[in-house]
Protein backbone atom coordinates (compact mmCIF):
# COMPACT_ATOMS: atom_id res chain seq x y z
CA UNK A 1 0.00 0.00 0.00
CA UNK A 2 2.78 2.41 0.91
CA UNK A 3 6.11 3.49 -0.54
CA UNK A 4 9.43 4.78 0.70
CA UNK A 5 9.72 8.54 0.16
CA UNK A 6 12.31 11.22 0.81
CA UNK A 7 11.50 14.52 2.47
CA UNK A 8 13.30 17.65 3.65
CA UNK A 9 14.82 17.58 7.12
CA UNK A 10 16.07 21.07 7.99
CA UNK A 11 18.66 21.43 5.25
CA UNK A 12 19.13 17.70 4.73
CA UNK A 13 16.93 14.85 3.67
CA UNK A 14 15.29 11.99 5.51
CA UNK A 15 13.27 9.05 4.33
CA UNK A 16 10.19 7.28 5.53
CA UNK A 17 7.37 4.96 4.64
CA UNK A 18 4.31 6.82 3.36
CA UNK A 19 0.91 5.13 3.08
CA UNK A 20 -2.18 6.92 1.76
CA UNK A 21 -5.86 5.98 1.86
CA UNK A 22 -7.57 4.55 -1.22
CA UNK A 23 -9.20 7.92 -1.86
CA UNK A 24 -5.77 9.55 -1.89
CA UNK A 25 -6.38 12.02 0.92
CA UNK A 26 -7.24 12.18 4.60
CA UNK A 27 -6.04 13.63 7.90
CA UNK A 28 -2.28 13.49 8.46
CA UNK A 29 -0.54 11.16 10.89
CA UNK A 30 3.11 10.61 11.83
CA UNK A 31 3.85 7.03 13.01
CA UNK A 32 7.03 6.62 15.07
CA UNK A 33 8.97 3.35 15.14
CA UNK A 34 9.91 1.08 18.03
CA UNK A 35 13.59 0.70 18.95
CA UNK A 36 13.98 -2.00 16.27
CA UNK A 37 13.97 0.56 13.46
CA UNK A 38 11.61 1.09 10.52
CA UNK A 39 10.82 -2.60 10.10
CA UNK A 40 8.05 -4.49 8.31
CA UNK A 41 5.82 -4.40 11.40
CA UNK A 42 5.85 -0.59 11.56
CA UNK A 43 5.22 -0.42 7.81
CA UNK A 44 2.27 -2.77 8.29
CA UNK A 45 0.89 -0.59 11.09
CA UNK A 46 1.30 2.47 8.87
CA UNK A 47 -0.67 0.65 6.16
CA UNK A 48 -3.41 -0.06 8.71
CA UNK A 49 -3.73 3.63 9.51
CA UNK A 50 -3.94 4.41 5.80
CA UNK A 51 -6.68 1.81 5.44
CA UNK A 52 -8.50 3.62 8.26
CA UNK A 53 -8.36 6.85 6.23
CA UNK A 54 -5.14 8.56 7.28
CA UNK A 55 -2.21 9.88 5.27
CA UNK A 56 0.38 8.11 7.42
CA UNK A 57 4.16 8.55 7.39
CA UNK A 58 6.67 6.53 9.41
CA UNK A 59 10.03 8.36 9.29
CA UNK A 60 13.17 6.24 9.32
CA UNK A 61 14.92 7.65 12.39
CA UNK A 62 17.77 5.12 12.18
CA UNK A 63 18.48 6.03 8.54
CA UNK A 64 18.41 2.51 7.16
CA UNK A 65 19.33 0.45 10.22
CA UNK A 66 16.97 -2.30 11.39
CA UNK A 67 17.67 -4.98 13.99
CA UNK A 68 15.91 -7.90 15.64
CA UNK A 69 18.39 -8.14 18.53
CA UNK A 70 17.31 -6.43 21.77
CA UNK A 71 20.88 -5.53 22.77
CA UNK A 72 21.52 -3.92 19.40
CA UNK A 73 18.14 -2.16 19.46
CA UNK A 74 18.94 -0.72 22.88
CA UNK A 75 22.29 0.56 21.64
CA UNK A 76 20.68 2.14 18.58
CA UNK A 77 18.05 3.81 20.74
CA UNK A 78 20.55 5.27 23.18
CA UNK A 79 22.85 6.36 20.34
CA UNK A 80 20.03 8.15 18.53
CA UNK A 81 21.04 11.69 17.64
CA UNK A 82 18.13 13.50 19.24
CA UNK A 83 18.84 16.73 17.39
CA UNK A 84 18.72 14.91 14.07
CA UNK A 85 15.65 12.94 15.13
CA UNK A 86 13.86 16.18 16.02
CA UNK A 87 14.66 17.54 12.54
CA UNK A 88 13.50 14.32 10.89
CA UNK A 89 10.26 14.31 12.88
CA UNK A 90 9.61 17.96 12.15
CA UNK A 91 10.20 17.26 8.45
CA UNK A 92 7.74 14.37 8.69
CA UNK A 93 5.20 16.73 10.24
CA UNK A 94 5.58 19.11 7.31
CA UNK A 95 5.19 16.33 4.74
CA UNK A 96 1.96 15.00 6.24
CA UNK A 97 0.63 18.55 6.60
CA UNK A 98 1.30 19.05 2.92
CA UNK A 99 -0.19 15.70 1.90
CA UNK A 100 -3.25 16.08 4.11
CA UNK A 101 -3.84 19.73 3.33
CA UNK A 102 -4.37 20.50 7.02
CA UNK A 103 -2.21 22.36 9.54
CA UNK A 104 -3.21 20.08 12.42
CA UNK A 105 -2.07 16.45 12.42
CA UNK A 106 -1.85 13.45 14.71
CA UNK A 107 1.18 11.54 15.93
CA UNK A 108 1.43 8.05 17.34
CA UNK A 109 4.35 5.82 18.25
CA UNK A 110 5.39 2.67 20.04
CA UNK A 111 7.98 2.01 22.76
CA UNK A 112 10.79 4.47 21.93
CA UNK A 113 8.39 5.99 19.42
CA UNK A 114 5.83 6.50 22.15
CA UNK A 115 8.31 8.64 24.04
CA UNK A 116 9.13 10.56 20.88
CA UNK A 117 5.39 11.03 20.28
CA UNK A 118 5.22 12.96 23.54
CA UNK A 119 8.42 14.82 22.71
CA UNK A 120 7.05 15.84 19.31
CA UNK A 121 3.78 17.03 20.84
CA UNK A 122 5.83 19.43 22.98
CA UNK A 123 8.21 20.43 20.17
CA UNK A 124 5.50 21.09 17.57
CA UNK A 125 2.39 22.22 19.47
CA UNK A 126 1.53 24.32 16.41
CA UNK A 127 0.92 21.13 14.43
CA UNK A 128 0.19 18.22 16.80
CA UNK A 129 -3.49 18.19 17.72
CA UNK A 130 -3.64 14.56 18.89
CA UNK A 131 -0.80 12.47 20.34
CA UNK A 132 -1.24 8.74 21.02
CA UNK A 133 1.82 7.15 22.66
CA UNK A 134 1.88 3.39 23.18
CA UNK A 135 3.94 2.33 26.25
CA UNK A 136 6.16 5.33 25.62
CA UNK A 137 9.71 5.31 26.88
CA UNK A 138 11.82 8.48 27.13
CA UNK A 139 15.21 7.05 28.17
CA UNK A 140 17.30 10.05 27.15
CA UNK A 141 17.91 12.50 29.99
CA UNK A 142 18.21 15.45 27.62
CA UNK A 143 14.95 14.66 25.80
CA UNK A 144 12.49 15.34 28.62
CA UNK A 145 9.69 17.38 27.03
CA UNK A 146 8.56 20.81 28.14
CA UNK A 147 5.13 19.57 29.16
CA UNK A 148 3.79 23.11 29.47
CA UNK A 149 4.24 23.53 25.70
CA UNK A 150 1.82 20.73 24.79
CA UNK A 151 -1.43 22.00 23.29
CA UNK A 152 -2.91 18.84 21.76
CA UNK A 153 -4.87 16.01 23.29
CA UNK A 154 -2.89 13.06 24.67
CA UNK A 155 -4.34 9.55 24.81
CA UNK A 156 -1.78 7.08 26.14
CA UNK A 157 -1.79 3.30 26.18
CA UNK A 158 0.07 1.81 29.16
CA UNK A 159 0.79 -1.87 29.83
CA UNK A 160 0.39 -2.97 33.45
CA UNK A 161 3.46 -5.23 33.36
CA UNK A 162 5.75 -2.72 31.68
CA UNK A 163 9.18 -2.48 33.25
CA UNK A 164 10.09 0.52 31.11
CA UNK A 165 7.09 2.79 31.66
CA UNK A 166 4.39 1.22 33.81
CA UNK A 167 1.31 2.45 35.69
CA UNK A 168 3.30 4.27 38.41
CA UNK A 169 5.30 6.31 35.92
CA UNK A 170 2.12 6.92 33.93
CA UNK A 171 0.28 8.16 37.03
CA UNK A 172 3.12 10.56 37.78
CA UNK A 173 3.06 11.97 34.24
CA UNK A 174 -0.73 12.13 34.28
CA UNK A 175 -0.57 14.17 37.49
CA UNK A 176 1.98 16.53 35.93
CA UNK A 177 -0.12 17.06 32.82
CA UNK A 178 -3.38 17.50 34.74
CA UNK A 179 -1.63 20.04 36.96
CA UNK A 180 -0.77 22.01 33.85
CA UNK A 181 -4.37 21.85 32.66
CA UNK A 182 -3.60 19.54 29.76
CA UNK A 183 -6.09 17.19 28.08
CA UNK A 184 -4.55 13.80 28.82
CA UNK A 185 -6.01 10.32 29.28
CA UNK A 186 -3.97 7.28 30.34
CA UNK A 187 -5.43 3.84 29.67
CA UNK A 188 -3.93 0.99 31.71
CA UNK A 189 -4.17 -2.47 30.14
CA UNK A 190 -4.41 -5.04 32.94
CA UNK A 191 -1.99 -7.91 32.52
CA UNK A 192 -0.58 -6.25 29.42
CA UNK A 193 3.08 -6.55 28.52
CA UNK A 194 5.32 -3.91 26.97
CA UNK A 195 4.74 -3.96 23.18
CA UNK A 196 1.40 -5.77 23.47
CA UNK A 197 0.37 -4.37 20.06
CA UNK A 198 3.27 -5.97 18.19
CA UNK A 199 1.69 -9.00 16.52
CA UNK A 200 5.07 -10.23 15.30
CA UNK A 201 6.03 -10.97 18.92
CA UNK A 202 3.79 -13.75 20.29
CA UNK A 203 5.58 -13.59 23.65
CA UNK A 204 3.98 -10.20 24.41
CA UNK A 205 1.17 -9.72 21.88
CA UNK A 206 -2.39 -9.40 23.16
CA UNK A 207 -5.16 -9.48 20.55
CA UNK A 208 -7.75 -8.24 23.06
CA UNK A 209 -5.70 -5.32 24.32
CA UNK A 210 -4.66 -4.48 20.76
CA UNK A 211 -8.25 -4.33 19.54
CA UNK A 212 -9.30 -2.10 22.42
CA UNK A 213 -6.31 0.21 22.08
CA UNK A 214 -6.71 0.42 18.29
CA UNK A 215 -10.33 1.54 18.61
CA UNK A 216 -9.40 4.08 21.30
CA UNK A 217 -6.68 5.36 19.00
CA UNK A 218 -9.05 5.79 16.08
CA UNK A 219 -11.55 7.49 18.38
CA UNK A 220 -8.87 9.97 19.51
CA UNK A 221 -7.66 10.61 15.97
CA UNK A 222 -11.21 11.18 14.72
CA UNK A 223 -10.93 14.69 16.18
CA UNK A 224 -8.68 15.50 13.20
CA UNK A 225 -11.66 15.01 10.88
CA UNK A 226 -14.04 17.11 12.92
Amino acid sequence: MGDMVEFASNGGTASGYLATPEGGSGPGLVVIQEWWGLNDHIKDVTDRFAAAGYVALAPDLYHGKVTEEPDEAGKEMMALNLGQAAKDLSGAVELVREKSGADKIGVTGFCMGGGLTLTLAAQRPDAVAVAVPWYGVIPWENAQPDWSAVEGTIVAHIAENDGFFGPEAAAELDSTLQGLGKDATFHIYEGGEHAFFNDTRPDVYSADHSATAWQRTLDALSALSA
